[in-house]
């Protein structure tokens, strides 16, 4: 089928998106940040191990070198990165926090920049310029009615590990598939959760209760393992099966330029379920940061390759 690559990664987004709107519904219900990311992991895991022992066990080989770099990927960039960001829901417009997750190529920027002292483009100071400017639209510091500040903050400290992610992910997978490394990662990160916190005290009454939704659906409910249930098959193991598949076929900057439109969809679909409605200058706000993200990964992928 032409452009298979492309309409793998644009149902991706989709899945991804309509699995924050599930997992508002959750958190505002006060099921914890940290339980929720427990059962779609541990969950996901299970399907993806199974998947990759499918095509063959030697995919999970590991040498000892990459125990360390794999564990904190696990750690960081699959734990932390999903956690903060349902933690970040209680408190922010799904969209909002997605937009603030997806930063993470402007503080890659400053990273390489800063720390690497590599020369960035001036693409790349424009785009990060235009993304703080257009938080600054979304935020309307100047109506008093800005963003909750614990939501912002862990959002972004969302965006710094999903920096991590890309980072680790882009070195490790020089030596493994995509994958291996996904399984690995999702199996790391369910241990972490297993020792943090412990099987016997999950809230399993959870998946029995009903919950009731909001916006166009709320004369209706539904139940706990349902929710669950579309968060680990729509949006966590078809969403990254078909992104496996498809980067196999792109490169890496389309990939990544056609993943910027999760937040829009995540949007639309908020504004249509949740009632989640922006103002006119915080759409503004909205565009600039996607434009600002979309310059600076361009100008990082730029000094990656040199």
């Amino acid at each position: 089928m032409k452009h298979r690559a492309e309409f793998f990664m644009i149902t991706a987004a989709m899945g991804f998106a309509v699995g924050g709107v599930a997992a508002k519904v959750l958190r505002e219900a006060d099921l914890d940040a940290f339980r929720l990311t427990q059962i779609r992991i541990t969950s996901a895991a299970l399907i993806l191990l199974i998947i990759t022992l499918l095509k063959g066990k030697k995919q999970l080989y590991v040498k000892k070198s990459e125990i360390k770099d794999l564990v904190l990927f696990g750690v960081i960039g699959i734990a932390v990165v999903n956690s903060f960001y349902y933690f970040a829901l209680k408190y922010l417009y799904v969209s909002v926090a997605l937009i603030i997750e997806f930063t993470a190529p402007i503080w890659i920027a400053l990273y390489l920049r800063f720390v690497k002292k590599k020369n960035i483009s001036l693409t790349a100071w424009v785009g990060i310029i235009c993304a703080f400017l257009g938080l600054v639209l979304i935020s309307q510091i100047w109506s008093g009615k800005s963003l909750h500040p614990l939501g912002v903050i862990v959002a972004i400290l969302d965006a710094l590990a999903l920096a991590y992610y890309f980072l680790a992910a882009d070195r490790l997978g020089q030596t493994r598939s995509s994958l291996s490394l996904i399984t690995w990662g999702m199996g790391v990160a369910t241990i972490f959760w297993a020792i943090a916190f412990p099987w016997w005290n999950f809230p399993f009454e959870f998946l029995t209760q009903s919950f009731s939704l909001s916006g166009d659906l709320s004369g209706y409910s539904a139940p706990g393992w349902a929710l669950i249930l579309w968060i680990v098959v729509t949006a966590t193991v078809i969403p990254y099966l078909l992104t496996v598949a498809a980067i196999r076929e792109l490169s890496a900057s389309t990939s990544s330029v056609i993943g910027m439109i999760e937040p829009i969809f995540a949007g639309v679909i908020a504004w249509w379920l949740l009632n989640e409605a922006f103002t006119n200058i915080q759409l503004i706000g909205c565009a600039a940061v996607l434009v600002g993200i979309y310059l600076a990964d361009k100008a990082r992928r730029g000094v990656s390759k040199a």
